[in-house]
């Protein structure tokens, strides 16, 4: 009934609608936003990556994506992105135990990828995998939780906290050094325990006030429906609008002794951005596209940066444009941090 065009039509009027009732709601209570200044450092240097793959093969949630996620984000980067160094950990290499994404393994890829670094250089991290929760204990996560990864040996090894995701991987990195992690896995907004988190706009969301979200959520909705009629994604949208209105404002209040903490301790010298399969309290899809087994968001991601796009594309309009792409399909919302306050609206390079 409604052609692709008036989709995207749709979509746009929709996102420009919800942005702009939340600005007004948010001059009248909590909500505030902050427009970043800190410029990106130039990339000059080495460029070195480390690829994490995992399927889990015959355990309890094997997936079946993410060995293709690791080939085709390493093709496109090959194409487009010259790598210097690379180091590949998938679950199919159980002929040599120093590629397989062990606990260790991983920790030691952390290490190897920052491992002599200067100001000029780029470091890539892709994770494709299984990603959790567990109780937050030291009172940094605005949500009582920290996000985890499931390395391929969880069972007996245990996962990785996203407090040491940050410590052996991102704190410390010198200023002018270059880390962009590709998360796709579950609850994966703040898997690099990053402190500054981006809207579409390139403005950094210092307070949300969910009220004022909620509705602005739900008005959204009723304009995209009347545009594109989608009843699918009205009640979706409809219900996360409802939740955010009932959760109220007092909510993010209690939560603002654990932003200022992460403000304090996580903020970084270095230029370190993760773009993320979807927000904390989401799942990401392990998903069939084209016929091909593919995690939704590394396939937006690269849908969205191929056919020469990654060469005039800003940041913020990557982060739209994913989400956009898995918008009406999946649930999830690509999410994008980062470790100092960056003007994001700067052209998009690994």
């Amino acid at each position: 009934m409604f052609g692709k065009d008036a989709k995207r039509f749709a979509n746009q009027i929709s996102t420009q609608v919800e942005k702009m009732v939340g600005d007004h709601l948010g001059k009248k209570g909590d909500t505030k936003t902050e427009t970043p200044t800190e410029q990106l450092g130039t990339v000059q240097g080495k460029r070195k990556a480390l690829f994490v793959g995992i399927n889990y093969f015959g355990q309890k949630g094997e997936l079946r994506g993410c060995l293709n996620d690791v080939k085709n984000i390493k093709e496109f980067l090959e194409a487009n992105y010259p790598l210097d160094e690379m180091m590949i950990l998938t679950d199919d290499q159980t002929d040599d135990p120093d590629c397989l994404p062990t606990r260790a393994n991983i920790l030691r890829g952390f290490q190897w990828l920052r491992q002599g670094v200067q100001a000029g250089d780029s470091l890539i991290l892709h994770y494709s995998g299984h990603g959790g929760s567990i109780k937050d204990t030291d009172g940094d996560e605005e949500d009582g939780m920290d996000e985890t990864l499931c390395p391929v040996d969880y069972a007996s090894a245990g996962m990785i906290v996203d407090d040491e995701v940050h410590a052996v991987l991102v704190r410390g990195l010198p200023k002018g050094v270059r880390l962009t992690a590709i998360m796709d896995c579950c609850h994966s907004e703040s898997m690099l325990d990053l402190p500054y988190i981006y809207n579409v706009n390139g403005d950094l969301e210092i307070v949300e006030n969910t009220k004022a979200k909620g509705i602005a959520k739900m008005v959204a909705t009723g304009v995209r429906y009347a545009l594109d009629g989608n009843k699918r994604m009205l009640m979706k949208n409809l219900q996360q609008g409802f939740d955010s209105l009932m959760k109220g404002d007092g909510g993010d209040k209690g939560d603002a002794a654990a932003r200022k903490k992460t403000m304090e301790t996580r903020s970084t010298e270095a230029d370190v951005i993760s773009f993320s399969g979807c927000k904390d309290s989401q799942t990401s899809a392990d998903a069939t596209i084209g016929g091909e087994a593919t995690g939704a968001m590394t396939y937006a991601l690269i849908k969205t940066l191929s056919g020469g796009a990654h060469h005039s594309m800003e940041y913020t309009d990557l982060l739209l444009t994913m989400r956009q792409t898995l918008d009406g399909k999946y649930t999830q919302v690509p999410m994008m941090s980062a470790g100092r306050k960056l003007d994001l609206t700067s052209r998009f390079s690994f």
